[in-house]
């Protein structure tokens, strides 16, 4: 029988094996959680086959990395049968989350996306304190893109004032309050104020007060003395060589700018000598392979859908140029660059991207910074990072953006995040 844990983490999020850098930065939490004592990490997500259902964008299973020991992954099953046409998933999860909460270990407990992660959240926090039992909980809620992008600014141009409470009054409700960067925290606290206007409400005046900011945790490390020789080992499978190829890695989504990179690949002198490898997957993949098959580079670009969190740190090692060049979407703004860090990191080539959104937070000036929707630019960037760039100005720049990078290394990220749950309790 498992002895009893004398303190908690519970992570709240879309975990693996979504693509997302938030479902890598919720297990970099979870194991810098355990280094810093806790005995117990339990990561709360979604059932696989309704992941499946769902479309996103999904690693292959057997790509997908082990847990450390102590780190539970539970995905509940739903509650109920066919004449409940939705939210099944969500009171399995909540359900879960009560008895966790009830169960007497004294939890921090942390949800990544507001919806519906925090909601379930707030719900399941009043629902264990109705019971009577003892609840010994903290939460801590983090809003991410797609909370800013999909929900609250959505509420706002549809007019949907109840729904849009229903998240701001969740997420304002936890015990500490973060973003994933201050752009993230400027554009909530602009809906909240169109919000504010139109009801009389006060949700702007809270958000500005209450919102902190907690960039993403990156487990710096796994990008960091990778071994050249398994490096040569990977690029020899896929028929690649060290600084051979320019590299987008994210998802495959319009927002990302891929269809700019293609133009911007096959007009510029450096991809007549190099190959664009496009590795991801998502809802545009389909549609970008057709582009791109259209492109008079088509010849020199390669698509790949199964790189797993082995391979990663290996070809962005090894890449010429990264390049991002994310553009502003109704659905979609990126509002940090997890990718990029990682990038930086890596110590492969310079970063091509734009300011769109949070990046410029996660880059610094250590990028090269094109416009967006200019391929003309982008084709520019590359014969820089490709051809305009000597060995020792390469190397100073690796340097430079590495250095940059470190600062978002999971330790001390959840060290500056859990100073503010310690004032959050002794604040009670």
């Amino acid at each position: 029988m498992n002895a009893r844990p004398d303190r908690r983490l519970v992570i709240v999020v879309r975990a693996d094996p979504v693509i997302c850098g938030h479902s890598g930065e919720a297990r970099n939490l979870a194991e810098a959680a355990l280094a810093r004592g806790f005995d117990e990490v339990r990561i709360l997500t979604w059932p696989l086959d309704r992941l499946e259902e769902t479309g996103l964008p999904l690693k292959p299973l057997d790509t997908v990395m082990p847990y450390s020991a102590g780190i539970h992954v539970e995905r509940p099953d739903p509650v109920g049968g066919y004449k409940i046409p939705d939210g099944r998933y969500l009171a399995g999860l909540t359900g879960r989350l009560i008895e966790l909460f009830t169960d007497g270990v004294p939890t921090v407990c942390m949800s990544l996306y507001l919806s519906p992660h925090t909601i379930a959240v707030a719900d399941a926090v009043r629902a264990a304190e109705a019971t009577g039992l003892p609840v010994n909980v903290t939460t801590v809620a983090e809003a991410v893109g797609s909370d800013v992008t999909d929900v609250v600014r959505a509420c706002v141009e549809e007019g949907r004032f109840g729904a849009a409470a229903h998240v701001l009054t969740s997420y304002l409700s936890q015990d500490v309050c973060v973003a994933v960067s201050e752009y993230t925290k400027e554009v909530i606290v602009a809906a909240a104020e169109e919000i504010d206007a139109i009801n009389g409400t006060t949700f702007a005046d809270e958000c500005r007060l209450r919102i902190e900011i907690s960039y993403p945790a990156i487990d710096t490390s796994a990008y960091l003395d990778i071994e050249a020789a398994d490096t040569d080992r990977l690029l020899a499978k896929r028929g690649l060589t060290r600084d051979g190829y320019v590299l987008f890695l994210s998802r495959l989504g319009t927002a990302k700018g891929v269809e700019d990179l293609i133009d911007g690949f096959a007009a510029s002198m450096a991809g007549h000598s190099q190959t664009l490898v496009i590795a991801g997957r998502g809802p545009d993949a389909a549609t970008l392979q057709r582009y791109a098959e259209s492109s008079t580079a088509a010849d020199r670009i390669v698509f790949l859908d199964d790189v797993g969190d082995e391979e990663k740190p290996h070809l962005m090692a090894a890449c010429s140029a990264y390049a991002l060049p994310s553009k502003p979407r109704p659905e979609f703004t990126e509002t940090f660059g997890i990718a990029l860090v990682e990038e930086m990191l890596a110590g492969g080539g310079p970063v091509i991207t734009t300011t769109t959104g949070g990046i410029p937070e996660a880059v610094g000036d250590t990028a090269l910074i094109v416009p967006v929707d200019d391929p003309a630019a982008i084709a520019g960037a590359i014969d820089t990072a490709v051809l305009g760039m000597n060995r020792a100005a390469r190397v100073a720049h690796r340097a430079r953006a590495r250095a940059y990078a470190l600062q978002f290394d999971r330790g001390p990220v959840f060290d500056r995040l859990f100073e503010k749950v310690a004032l959050a309790v002794a604040a009670r």
